[in-house]
Formats: structure tokens, sequence, C-alpha cells
């Protein structure tokens, strides 16, 4: 059975669509299926941000394909795991779950990690910010294809 993962930020341009790339490339997409989404509607239709595809290319990942949606009530139904990159995500997802089941689906992505902070900052308004946000999820991606044994 493939386990399905669903990677949440604001606007799914920045963080999100970095977290499905990295993700993706660390595990058989014949056992987990990936996606995207955002907790806000903005960027509906559009490419990941152009420095988030600057980043994953400079490690050899290709992202730019990816279009940005909007998080569903139905996603709950069809993921397993869903990732938010910070509190307000987590908050705004949870509010949306109908019962216990739902809600402990939703973590936050540092939360696999052993760091210290256990959310990914938004790099929308920071251009440097681009890399430390790649490093941070890389490293709790390995973590989780650890766990799935990939």
């Amino acid at each position: 059975m493939k386990t399905n993962i669903l990677m949440v930020c604001l606007g799914n341009i920045c963080r999100s669509p970095l977290a499905e790339g990295i993700l993706k490339n660390k595990v058989n997409s014949n056992s987990v299926y990936i996606d995207s989404a955002g907790t806000g509607g903005y960027h509906i239709g559009n490419s990941p941000d152009p420095r988030s595809i600057a980043v994953a290319k400079k490690y050899d990942i290709d992202i730019s394909e990816q279009k940005c949606r909007q998080f569903k009530i139905e996603d709950f139904d069809k993921f397993d795991t869903i990732y938010v990159m910070d509190l307000n995500n987590y908050n705004n997802i949870t509010k949306l779950t109908r019962d216990q089941n739902q809600k402990e689906k939703v973590k936050l992505l540092l939360s696999e990690t052993d760091l210290e902070t256990k959310e990914v900052p938004d790099p929308y308004h920071d251009d440097n910010g681009f890399e430390h946000v790649y490093q941070l999820i890389d490293n709790a991606c390995s973590t989780i294809a650890d766990k799935l044994g990939e």
C-alpha cells in the first residue's frame, strides 16, 4: 500500500514545493506519493517561487513543473500524514479537522528532527533565507525517508 504525504505552507510557492521535491528525491515513487498545498489561495496554478526553484536546482532537484494549489478538506481523506511548515499553518489546518484521527495526521515538519526550532521560517521576504530553509527541510525529509524505510 502506498504512503501518501502532503507538505503544506502558506502560499505553496516557497517551502512546501521544496519539501515535496526534496522528499520525492529521497523515496521510491512506487511506494510513496508526495504532494504539496498552501493554506492560502493566493498563487493557485502558479509555479513555485523562482528562488525555490533555483535552490532546488542547486541540489539537482527540479520543482519547476509543480503547480500551486490550496489545501482542501478532502486532503484529510487522501493523505496519511500532513506536514506543515509552521504553527500558523498547523492551526489553520487543524481548525478544519472533523475528528481526532484527522488532527493526528497533521504534524510540524521539523518535529521529525532533533533541531531545537520546530518551525520552517518563510523565506519569501528574505532572498538569503532560501538556502537555510532548504537545509532545514532536507534534514527533516532525510528522517522521514529513513522512517519509511526508503
